[in-house]
């Protein structure tokens, strides 16, 4: 099955997920499809925006609290990389 992502950083607004937004876009740029994950558009605009990652990069509301939120997100992509923590806390919905 075809995926629209390689990978999708859930977490992207959190101290960890903007070193993986940052070295996914700084090391790969485009040649490799990724999105930003989070809870809040917003946030997700303004660490888009303030690490100058390009607009093209897809941004996706997900819930840790929302089951259905994380198994839309986890369909569209080939590889999850979560940074949400505490990963005891907010990890196991996504194993």
């Amino acid at each position: 099955m075809d995926r629209e992502f390689d990978v999708i950083v859930y977490g992207a607004t959190g101290f960890t997920g903007r070193l993986v937004a940052e070295y996914l876009q700084n090391t790969y740029g485009q040649e490799v499809s990724w999105a930003m994950a989070g809870r809040s558009v917003s946030k997700l605009e303004s660490v888009r925006d303030e690490m100058r990652i390009s607009k093209e990069t897809t941004l996706i509301v997900a819930d840790s609290s929302d089951p259905k939120s994380l198994e839309a997100m986890a369909s569209r992509t080939k590889s999850l990389c979560t940074t949400v923590g505490p990963y005891q806390l907010y990890g196991d919905s996504l194993l």
